[in-house]
């Protein structure tokens, strides 16, 4: 029988995709990526990317894991050389400990981002409901969809401060968790001692979990380290889950590798979880990265630091610019003079070449962009000459 004239019809996949995944639209970030690829050179100041390469020491640990055939699955906690290290860390740091006394576990995971989802997933049911900063990092808002809990954006404009006060304006009864991003990704703020301390004690008060998302502590400037220390709520409380990773730190945000610590109980749950999804980190990556804390990254975070400031310089008097503590973002109103929404203003730097992220990606406003100050000198001083002859009507 010939079936030569006969059209098979198309499954319709619309009707199969869950309500979960329609709700999720691609990252603006990625938007602004494929924006890029049809671009001639561009100056692009939009990659979250540190623009060094991963240090040797790390490179070498990762190529003798793979040789010496470390390549197979590790402990759904993670490798035994990383997590010693990294309990290391966290007990010259901030006194932690992985004593029974302490109550406190550790778990390496894919990334910050792994770390975020299962935590989130082990925390909340439907309709309870989770306090994130607006500004936000991009995965915050989709959390909802992906746990079927309630995100509530925490308005921090004009200063970009997650402080007690707003937060606790939002509290509910289904009120299970504060996110907080410190130093803060799109604005680079750093909460202070005195601001997180608030915070842990409003938690403490309210029964709520505090996590804290800490991706860019090590690369947090001068002036936001209090006597040389980095602002963490884990100073002041065990009961507090902290996210940190390696990927923005040494450069290798391909190896996706953090770790999540704080009660034991709950990072017990993140462990069953990950054993049913991500299975582990990358392993010949947390073999590398047991080395990572050999490796002084003063030298780049100083670099960095003189780089916000040549930022900082650029737009004074033309925009205001909430002073970056650390990362390596800035998060720029646009001039309410030039009478554009920062969509518009984004869409002429592309029109010369540059690309920067509008900050309707990073909030329900749309009045600034980020600007990643992660690129090279002179990259980073031709694109802000063309920003701002933008403001000034060039």
């Amino acid at each position: 029988m010939s079936h030569a004239n006969t059209a098979t019809p198309r499954l319709d996949v619309s009707k199969l995709l869950s309500h979960r995944a329609k709700s999720i639209d691609a990252s603006g970030i990625r938007k602004v990526f494929d924006l890029a690829a049809h671009l001639k050179d561009p100056i692009n100041l939009s990659i979250g990317q540190p623009d060094f390469p991963v240090p040797d020491v790390l490179k070498h640990a990762a190529i003798k894991a793979i040789e010496e055939n470390r390549n197979g699955y590790t402990q759904t906690q993670g490798c035994p050389e990383l997590l010693r290290a990294i309990w290391q860390r966290l007990g010259s740091e901030v006194g932690w400990s992985h004593e029974p006394k302490d109550g406190l576990s550790t778990i390496v995971t894919s990334g910050t981002s792994g770390g975020l989802v299962l935590g989130m997933m082990c925390l909340l049911d439907a309709g309870d409901e989770a306090i994130v900063p607006d500004p936000y990092f991009v995965m915050y808002p989709q959390l909802a969809a992906l746990t079927g809990g309630k995100i509530v954006l925490c308005d921090t404009y004009p200063d970009f401060r997650m402080t007690a006060a707003r937060i606790e304006k939002l509290i509910t009864p289904r009120t299970k968790t504060v996110l907080v991003n410190s130093p803060g990704n799109p604005t680079g703020v750093v909460l202070s001692h005195k601001e997180m301390s608030d915070i842990v004690d409003l938690c403490k008060a309210k029964g709520i979990l505090l996590i804290s998302d800490e991706i860019y502590d090590e690369f947090t400037f001068s002036e936001s380290r209090e006597n040389g220390k980095f602002p963490t709520p884990a100073a002041f409380t065990k009961d507090c889950l902290l996210i940190r990773g390696f990927g923005k730190t040494y450069g290798c945000t391909g190896w996706r590798l953090g770790y999540v610590s704080g009660p034991h109980d709950i990072v017990q749950s993140i462990a069953k979880l990950q054993q049913y999804t991500y299975v582990c980190a990358p392993s010949m990556a947390q073999y590398a990265a047991a080395h990572a804390y050999e490796i002084d990254m003063q030298p780049w975070v100083d670099r960095f630091e003189k780089r916000r400031d040549t930022v900082l310089a650029a737009f004074n008097g033309l925009a205001h610019v909430a002073c970056p503590g650390g990362a390596f973002y800035a998060f720029v109103e646009v001039p309410k003079g030039l009478g554009m929404t920062a969509t518009q203003f984004v869409e002429k730097a592309i029109e010369r070449n540059v690309l920067v992220i509008p900050g309707k990606v990073f909030s329900t406003r749309d009045t600034h962009f980020r600007l990643s100050f992660a690129a090279k000198e002179d990259t980073l001083a031709r694109g802000l000459s063309v920003l701002t002859d933008i403001m000034r009507g060039r």
